[in-house]
């Protein structure tokens, strides 16, 4: 399938590994220009040498005065811009609400809610400019569920989910479409640190986490990086025009996190 966005101005926050790696690399096969930041100053050296047409910078997405400098260097790269995916996000810690430090609780609201914020309000005047404008804001199955054990990052996903419908009607009027991405329980080093966790908190083993954890799903399989890539391009792409406020779940219909 031709999506038709060749030349399409993409910036992606957290692009320089995992889901957001994944995610620029779709863009760029369909002929799309990339500029992704990343905290990661190692794996921003990586991308250079492993996908060098991928521009980037280094950017806390929490650091308003960083996500600046990010954005004046992205658009300068790509003269504009189309579509801004904002994946940036911290698992948060795993423990029970009276256990948590409230430094912790700080750091992922700042890093996976305000990071949100801090990188919209750059990208809409930008986005007007456009004829084929679109935002997607990563949230999690976390965000319309509760989330036992990780209420910092359920609190977080749950205000994404806010963010996200609040700006498409906001921005509707301005031809700017904006949805939610929702994963499940997706495959790499991240996920099976969050499950360890976890298990270490109830006093269980990996293996006995790793079956709670699907219980309540019914496709008992990992979503894959490129499986949620695939959507966000589709969704960025003109055939998806009139996709906007959505909450995109890509879970294997999953009914309750564990």
């Amino acid at each position: 399938m031709n999506l038709e966005i060749d030349g399409l101005r993409v910036m992606i926050t957290a692009g320089a590994n995992g889901i957001g790696l994944e995610i620029a690399r779709a863009f760029v096969r369909e002929g799309a220009r990339v500029h992704v930041c990343d905290v990661d100053s190692a794996a921003i050296a990586n991308l250079g040498k492993s996908d060098p047409s991928i521009t980037s910078s280094v950017c806390d997405v929490s650091d308003r005065t960083q996500v600046e400098r990010f954005f004046a260097e992205g658009l300068a790269k790509l003269g504009g811009l189309d579509c801004l995916v904002n994946n940036a996000g911290i698992a948060g810690p795993t423990g029970k609400v009276d256990a948590i430090d409230p430094a912790e609780w700080d750091r992922c609201i700042a890093i996976d809610l305000t990071g949100q914020f801090n990188c919209a309000r750059l990208a809409v005047p930008h986005l007007r400019k456009s004829s084929n404008a679109s935002v997607m804001n990563v949230s999690s199955l976390a965000g319309r569920m509760g989330f036992a054990l990780r209420t910092p990052y359920a609190a977080a996903k749950w205000g994404v989910i806010g963010l996200t419908k609040s700006l498409a009607i906001e921005l509707g009027d301005d031809n700017i479409r904006v949805n939610a991405l929702l994963p499940g329980i997706v495959s790499g080093d991240r996920q099976k640190r969050v499950l360890t966790a976890k298990a270490e908190a109830r006093g269980i083993d990996y293996e006995q986490m790793e079956k709670l954890a699907f219980s309540a799903t019914s496709l008992k399989e990992y979503v894959t990086p490129q499986q949620l890539a695939d959507l966000v391009v589709f969704v960025a792409s003109l055939r998806g025009r009139t996709i906007s406020g959505q909450s995109l779940s890509v879970c294997g219909d999953t009914n309750m996190l564990g």
